[in-house]
Formats: C-alpha cells, sequence, structure tokens
C-alpha cells in the first residue's frame, strides 16, 4: 500500500510535464538537427510506453547529436526521475537551466527538489529560493516550494543537533532483498508480524512487459538464539492480493490488517479483523462500515484495550490527501470515524499511525509536517483535555531523506522497531533501536497467564478486565483464547483491580498498586484458576478497601462492589456469605467487632444497590483465620480481607 501510495503523491509532477510536452509536440522544437529530433520522438513513445531503459539510452543519442536541444535535457530529467536515478536527473535539470533558466522555470524548482529528496540541503534551499525569484510563477509550485523551503530550513538546522540513533537490522531471519515492512510484535515480544512486498504476476502491454508484486504478511517467533527463520502467514489471510500494514493485539489473538480489492470489499481497499483459533487464523472479516466505505481505508493500529482503532483514510472532511483518523468500539459497534485534528494531519499525507499500549502516545509518519524529505516520523502526546500535542519530528538521524514508515514501539517503551530503505540495494528492511528519553511513551507491563476451572484444570475463554481504581475506569479489557492463555497490558503510575470471569463461575480479583513506579524489568507471570459455583466455594475479594482502623469504604471499592452486585443479579438464585477477616495486631475483641463491621458494611451496600437481603448473612471472623503469617507485613495484609462463600444456589 505504501509503494502505491508514493506513486500518487508524485503524480502532479508528471502531469505537469505530460503537459508541457503536449505543448511542446504542438510547437517548434529547439533543435535544427533532424538526427537529435529523430531521437527525441523515439525516446518520448518509449517513455510514455513506460520502456524507461530504451528511452533513457536513445534520448542520450538526442542529446549527442544537439547538446543544446533543451527539450531532449527535459525529457531525460523526466525518464530519470522515474527510473529513481536522481543525480541523472540533476544533471538534466542543470543542463536546462544551463542553456535557457527562464525556457521552463519549473526545472528550477524540480531540481531543488531533487536535491532536497537526495539530502543535499542547502544546495536545495538555493534552487527553490531562486524559483521564487522567477515572476508568473503558478501558485501551486509556489506553495510547495515554500514548504520544500521550510523543509531545507529544518532540515540544515536538525542536522546540526543530532538526536542518539544506534538503528540494528534484524538480520537475514526478518530481512531479505525484498521491501520488509511495517512490523508489528505481541506486548511480550515474542512474536513478529510484518508485511513483506513479493513477486507476483507478470504483466504484459504490447511487447513490454513488467512483473507485478503483492503484499503478504510473514512471521517469525522469539527463540533462545533470536528471531527464528520467517515464514508466511498463509491462508486464509494471505492471498493472491494485497494484504500488509497490520497490527497486532497486545495479547496477538487478534489482527487487524489492510486489504485490497477483495470481493467483499467496499473501497480500493479496506480494513479487516482474523482471529487466532487452535489451528490457525479465522477467515478474514471486513469491519464494514462506518469504517470502511468507498474510499481509502488502510494502515489500522489498534489500542491495546481494543477500544479504539486508528487508521489511513482520504474520506472527505480530512485536511490533506492521506488523514489519520480514529474509530471506538462501543456495545460492540465501531462508531462513526473521527479525524485526528490538525495537530496530527496536514495538507500533506499521514501514514502508518501507531498507538503506544499506554493509549497516550501515538507515533505516525508525515510528509507534510517539518520534515527531512519523504516521509518522515513524529510523536504526538494525549493532553489532560484529551486533546493532542502538536507533533514533534523524532530528529535526525532517525528521520532522514529517505521514507521512513510504520514505527511499532515496545510495550516497556525503549525499543523502536520501523522500516527504511537506508542501505544502499537492500530495499526497505526492519530495523530497531533504542529510543532516547524525550520519544519515550509511559512504561507499560503487562501480564500474562492461563484462566482454567480449578476443579478440573480445563483452559477457559474468559474475560479479562484491568480497573483503574482512582477512576472507577475500565482501562483494559481482553479475552483469553481458547487455550485460555491472556496477555493484559498494565500502565504504570496508577492503583489497578484486575477482573477475570466467566459465566458459571466465581470471578478472581487481584490488586496492583504500581503508583510512583516507572519502570518494572519483569512482567507478572499468573496463572488463574476459576472455581464453579456450588455451595461451599469461596471467593477473596481484594479491592475492597477500608480507612485506616476504620470500618468506613473507601472509593476504590466502588468497581469490585459492582462485579459482586452484578454476579447476584446474573444468578438470582444464588446466596453468600460476606465474611470479614483482619489481621492479629489489636485485641481478639476488637479484631473480632472490626471484622463484623467491615462485612455488615459490604452487606449494606449490595442491599442499598437492588440486592434483597434475604440472599445476603454476614460474619466477622477476626483473626481467627489467617492465611498467611503475621510476622510479616505481606502476611498481615493478605489476611486482613474480605470473603464470599457460597451458601445456597
Amino acid at each position: 500500500m505504501f509503494v502505491r501510495l508514493r506513486y500518487r503523491v508524485a503524480v502532479w509532477v508528471g502531469l505537469m510535464l505530460f503537459l508541457f510536452w503536449g505543448v511542446a509536440a504542438a510547437q517548434q522544437l529547439h533543435t535544427r538537427s533532424g538526427k537529435a529530433m529523430k531521437y527525441f520522438n523515439d525516446a518520448r513513445d518509449m517513455y510514455f510506453l513506460m520502456k524507461y531503459d530504451l528511452a533513457a539510452e536513445t534520448i542520450e543519442k538526442a542529446i549527442q547529436a544537439d547538446s543544446n536541444f533543451i527539450e531532449a535535457h527535459l525529457l531525460k530529467a523526466e525518464i530519470y526521475s522515474d527510473m529513481k536515478e536522481r543525480d541523472k536527473a540533476i544533471e538534466a535539470y542543470r543542463a536546462v537551466i544551463r542553456i535557457d533558466s527562464t525556457f521552463f522555470p519549473n526545472a528550477m524548482y524540480n531540481l531543488g527538489r531533487l536535491e532536497f529528496r537526495l539530502g543535499r540541503y542547502v544546495r536545495a534551499l538555493e534552487h527553490l529560493e531562486a524559483f521564487l525569484r522567477y515572476p508568473n510563477n503558478e501558485e501551486r509550485v509556489v506553495k510547495k516550494a515554500k514548504r520544500d523551503i521550510r523543509n531545507c530550513r529544518f532540515a540544515i538546522e536538525g542536522i546540526k543537533h543530532p538526536v542518539p540513533f544506534d538503528p540494528v537490522n534484524l538480520g537475514p531471519s526478518i530481512n531479505s532483498p525484498l521491501d520488509e515492512y511495517w512490523p508489528s510484535l505481541t506486548a511480550d515480544e515474542q512474536t513478529i508480524v510484518f508485511t513483506v512486498l513479493v513477486p507476483g504476476k507478470w504483466m504484459r502491454m504490447r511487447d513490454f512487459e513488467q512483473q507485478d508484486f503483492q503484499e503478504d504478511f510473514y512471521i517469525s517467533h522469539q527463540t533462545d538464539t533470536g528471531w527464528a527463520p520467517r515464514r508466511p502467514l498463509g491462508d486464509p489471510i494471505n492471498s493472491r492480493q494485497n494484504e500488509g500494514a497490520q497490527s497486532l493485539s497486545a495479547d496477538g489473538n487478534v489482527m487487524f490488517f489492510t486489504a485490497c480489492n477483495r470481493p467483499d470489499g467496499m473501497g480500493r481497499c479496506d480494513i479487516y479483523r482474523s482471529r487466532r483459533l487452535r489451528d490457525g487464523w479465522s477467515t478474514p472479516a471486513n469491519l464494514g462500515p462506518p469504517v470502511d466505505g468507498r474510499n481509502w481505508e488502510a494502515q489500522p493500529s489498534i489500542s491495546a484495550d481494543g477500544k479504539t482503532l486508528w487508521f489511513v483514510s482520504n474520506r472527505p472532511g480530512g485536511y490533506g490527501g492521506m488523514d489519520i483518523w480514529y474509530s471506538t468500539l462501543k456495545n460492540g459497534r465501531w462508531t462513526p470515524p473521527k479525524n485526528a485534528g490538525n495537530k496530527i494531519n496536514t495538507p500533506g499525507n499521514e501514514m502508518s499511525p501507531f498507538i503506544h499500549n499506554d493509549n497516550q502516545t501515538l507515533y505516525f509518519s508525515s510528509d507534510g509536517h517539518p520534515g527531512y524529505g519523504g516521509f518522515d516520523l513524529y510523536i504526538s502526546r494525549r493532553q489532560p483535555d484529551s486533546s493532542w500535542s502538536e507533533a514533534k519530528n523524532l530528529g535526525y538521524p532517525i528521520n532522514t531523506y529517505n521514507d521512513e514508515i510504520g514505527l511499532f514501539v515496545n510495550a516497556e517503551g525503549n525499543t523502536g522497531y520501523f522500516s527504511t530503505d537506508r542501505e544502499e540495494g537492500k530495499g526497505k528492511d526492519i530495523y530497531s533501536f533504542e529510543l532516547y528519553d524525550d520519544i519515550r511513551p509511559n512504561f507499560v507491563t503487562y501480564m500474562k497467564g492461563k484462566v482454567y476451572d480449578a476443579s478440573n484444570g480445563r483452559p477457559l475463554v474468559a474475560e479479562i478486565t484491568l480497573i483503574d481504581l482512582s477512576r472507577n475506569r475500565n482501562v483494559m479489557e481482553v479475552t483469553s483464547g481458547h487455550d485460555g492463555y491472556f496477555l493484559v497490558c498494565i500502565p504504570t503510575n496508577r492503583d489497578y483491580a484486575l477482573n477475570v470471569s466467566k459465566k458459571g463461575y466465581l470471578f478472581y480479583s487481584d490488586h496492583f498498586p504500581l503508583k510512583g513506579v516507572h519502570r518494572i524489568e519483569k512482567p507478572y507471570i499468573k496463572d488463574v484458576p476459576l472455581k464453579p459455583i456450588r455451595v461451599g466455594e469461596v471467593m477473596v475479594l481484594r479491592n475492597i478497601f477500608f480507612e485506616f482502623d476504620s470500618y468506613e469504604l473507601k472509593d476504590e471499592s466502588v468497581a469490585e462492589l459492582e462485579h459482586l452486585r452484578q454476579l447476584l443479579l446474573e444468578n438470582p438464585t444464588l446466596r453468600i456469605e460476606i465474611g470479614g477477616h483482619t489481621d492479629n495486631r489489636g485485641s481478639d475483641r476488637y479484631n473480632l467487632e472490626l471484622s463484623r463491621q467491615r462485612a455488615r458494611v459490604v452487606y449494606q451496600w449490595l442491599i442499598d444497590h437492588g440486592i434483597d437481603k434475604t440472599r445476603l448473612t454476614y460474619k466477622g471472623y477476626g483473626e481467627s483465620q489467617p492465611v498467611g503469617d503475621n510476622t510479616t507485613e505481606k502476611g498481615r495484609a493478605a489476611n486482613r480481607r474480605t470473603e464470599i462463600k457460597i451458601i445456597g444456589v
């Protein structure tokens, strides 16, 4: 998808010269050499047939026949521009300017533009400023020249202040002589999926033959010695059409991706979703309206909580060519997409959005913000009012005059993965690099494990919810796979409750006190046993909190109490005992009364929120049933608890 977009971005230059050739064909050309004229006409015909090598060889003969044949130099510049041999195109434009700098003023702009695209910013600035001094320039081209002048000045200054950058090629297990781009990794960095531009069918037009290319997905897994040799993702995701620009959910169980020209497509390119199954991937499903439509939708990035989908589209209502949009999932349906706004989008093109697992940091590529040429990488951060900060260029030499696209940042926030064509002759390869401090997102750790039936060990598909206790707001919601395994991202510097639930089972809760924590070296690894609902089973409520030495409920307890209320509503015959427990500090009598009062408060909260009191009893156990060592703080904390016991079903 990226290659095709670059073609569209460059089309205006071709159209400008196409109009010039139409005028030139109707007027007398600037040569008296019949031989030069013949070679010129032959080269022009070959060029329009896209026989670039023959056209280049023939136009050189025209110039040899008449070195001052200005139209021949212009055609040479266009041929070599299309062949991406920019040095030869620059040579041709210089010849045009030497012969007659006023004949085709846009030659000065094209020269400066080519020099800019090769990182020759000082020379480019000189020629672009010279172009603006020509009278009667086309307003549209003047606007582009002013933008390029801004970029030249930005790049010249930026190179004076390079940022730390030491990219490492991911090696032959991932990269090849083909183009690799858009890496996506699971939060534990054990799996990588990426896009590869692979050879496709051959196309013939008259006597002209060219091989087409298509985009497919490849996958690799981390081993003790590095990445395993890549392999195609295969059916049913890869097809004979284009698939690319994918986004994996944090646990790797769901993939959103772009596919083009499929039978169920709504536009040229649409966004699809597939879920990992026991024996592969599900048949991809088009997201449909309102995300997909008649326009070009591509390059999705799914947030770690699975609730927000970022993507690129040229739909109406944007700021330029391609803009970044987002849609949120509410009640199982995607909302009408919203534009990300003018702090992110420009009159140019924005590409490859990546929302980090912190859900606060957005990385993307753009050719519209001040940059070093082509597509550069940028960062924007969510502000307290939910707006986004001004886009910041990641700096030189992360960004260069080449195209930098498809940045992915790991959950820890210290490593970036991206694709670039900076090594001559290697095409686009995927690299990793350490992010310097100013462009790191908020740190995110993760918890992974397996949900299973406590009575028989059978894996369970369950709902896992991470709750911000201070805001009583769900921040992450995932579902364990058919094998019971799950992975949930945990942004740091807050206190969280974890809830794991499944119909027919008591829920499991846990507590993650992460306030003030900015870095965690090791993730949480936890298997979660769920107990079937039956008489005698006990469930610990780890997120019921009281004021110190008091039975006054803290606000942070509401989320857990609401889960308990929902459990009782979903099981209308269920009857429970609420048990209060303390550690051994204080007298037996005092602890018994404190535990009874705490159990009574939970009992009363449930009654006040619609639960029939005939289904509830409460009891204080004081310090009589410890589950931890009362000589340690950790043990005492475990002993201070609220339990639920099933007394009737």
